[in-house]
């Protein structure tokens, strides 16, 4: 070990899990070090640092004394800082007895990292080492989609970037992935390791549920008779389908069911409508009329189950970037749920969805709010229970961890954390997550664009990596305002000349 590896000595007293020192050189945060002692190597994470100068001290106020300090001592200062226990380099096993004092702190070597940040059977490459940048950072792709993923981040952090580096090791193993495409952004990517499956944001009337049909036509949970009438006429339809006499597209048949009631003026039962439920017929009527006017685009009696269109090994990209949030709701909701039970399914019989997949939500606060109920915050939830068991992973995508539903993003495992300014986001995640710990959280604000803290199961222990840039077509770009005014301008510009010359030509042909 030479003198250029030694980062400093223990100072104070010492726990098994954070260790003080005090140095004359500068480490870095997030610089990996070495502890040896009780005949074991033990890994460290600085993850604080302070430099100070003895004589110069805070209750001096006159900067004349400063100068005349500085002309006598130099550049003199020291070094203190804080160094996280990992555990033991090799079974990262925490020792149950601290160093002793005076104990040298060195530089872990690129061999030792190298061991644990390498994974050759089941990992994919998201980066490298921000301290070490020849150290390349892999993370467990099983653990990863077993135990599922949270990407969180302000806007301009490189959540997309991510993702995309993500779906491209994925693919490159020839993964499933499904990704709920908000803004649009992934339908025109171009994956090095397999191609896009564009898939049209589309629905079936057969194959949705009654809630799903109950929120595309903004019909109030409030609003019971409505409800009711809702469900007589939507269990009319399925027994007609289960009958095979279904003659006419499903919402048509809600509608003549409902048309009979209101001429009848009486139900099955011979029992007279009232005026109240009169008007609730008549309310869901107009609402199945609004539903096929505002979605007619959307809803198709023709439109295949979204899991029989949905590839392996590549990036199956649903595009709700056209789509109202209502609609987006019922769209995963509805994908999520039939995912859940064909997996179910094919757990016990052998039939139904055949293997496992990797589902990316992008703008999750919206789909899984904690402020309100949707159908999508349900199957979320409900995924993030189960679906370890029948080979449903998620990745939750956000800029506002805040607005994140808690219980959702607490079962989550893994997280890649990239700059997050706000103390309140800070403080969800780290509610939600014990992963988390306060001296990484005073970190997050200091990350640079691609750099993120990642941690979890996915990884041995906590790395803080430089995110590897896609090299795919960008995504996720914010647009160059400027260069659009600019290229805009000149169009506005030539058109304008263009009209100039035809006009001059024009009346130069007239006096002619």
């Amino acid at each position: 070990m030479s003198e250029e590896d030694i980062v400093g000595r223990c100072i104070g007293e010492s726990t098994p899990s954070y260790v003080t020192f005090i140095s004359k050189k500068m480490p870095r945060v997030g610089e990996y070090v070495v502890i040896e002692f009780d005949g074991r190597k033990v890994l460290g994470l600085v993850t604080f640092l302070v430099r100070g100068n003895i004589a110069i001290s805070s209750d001096i106020y006159d900067p004349e004394i400063i100068e005349r300090i500085k002309a006598i001592e130099g550049e003199d200062y020291y070094i203190r800082g804080v160094v996280r226990i990992l555990g033991d380099v090799e079974n990262l096993e925490i020792p149950k007895v601290p160093p002793p004092p005076g104990t040298i702190i060195h530089k872990a070597t690129r061999d030792i990292l190298g061991k644990i940040f390498w994974n050759e059977k089941t990992g994919i490459k998201i980066g490298r080492l921000i301290s070490h940048p020849d150290v390349e950072v892999y993370i467990d792709a099983n653990k990863m989609i077993s135990r599922h993923l949270a990407i969180l981040a302000v806007t301009g952090a490189g959540k997309s970037n991510t993702v995309a580096i993500i779906v491209d090791q994925l693919l490159k193993i020839g993964g499933c992935v499904l990704i709920f495409d908000m803004h649009s952004e992934y339908v025109t990517a171009r994956f090095e390791n397999g191609r896009v499956n564009k898939i049209r944001p589309s629905l079936n009337p057969r194959l949705l549920s009654l809630p799903e049909l109950e929120i595309l036509m903004n019909i109030p949970s409030n609003a019971f008779i409505q409800l009711r009438y809702l469900r007589k006429a939507y269990s009319h339809v399925k027994e007609l389908m289960q009958k095979n006499k279904l003659k006419k597209p499903l919402i048509e048949e809600m509608k003549l069911y409902l048309q009979a009631l209101l001429e009848s003026g009486e139900d099955k039962k011979s029992k007279k409508l009232a005026s109240q439920d009169r008007s609730a017929v008549a309310a869901v009527l107009n609402k199945l009329d609004d539903l096929t006017e505002k979605y007619k685009h959307i809803i198709d009696e023709k439109a295949a189950d979204y899991l029989n269109v949905i590839h392996l090994g590549e990036a199956n990209v649903i595009d709700l970037g056209s789509v109202d949030e209502d609609f987006a709701d019922v769209i995963v909701s509805h994908v999520l749920r039939r995912l859940l039970s064909e997996r179910k399914r094919y757990k016990r019989f052998r039939e139904g969805f055949p293997y496992p997949i990797f589902v990316v939500i992008e703008e999750a606060h919206i789909l899984a709010p904690g402020d309100r109920t949707t159908l999508s915050k349900y199957w979320i939830s409900r995924i993030a229970r189960e679906g370890r068991k029948f080979g449903i992973g998620l990745c939750l995508v956000s800029q506002r961890p805040k607005a994140i539903d808690a219980n959702t993003l607490s079962q989550v495992n893994n997280m890649i954390i990239l700059k997050l300014v706000e103390p309140t986001d800070q403080q969800h995640v780290q509610k939600a997550s014990e992963m988390l710990t306060k001296d990484l959280m005073d970190y997050l604000a200091s990350l640079n664009p691609g750099e993120a803290i990642v941690l979890g199961m996915m990884t041995k222990i906590p790395a803080l990596v430089k995110i590897d840039e896609f090299k795919g077509k960008s995504i996720g770009q914010d647009i160059d305002i400027v260069g659009e005014w600019k290229k805009a301008l000149e169009e506005e510009e030539k058109k304008r000349k263009d009209e100039i010359v035809e006009r001059d030509e024009i009346l130069g042909c007239g006096d002619w």
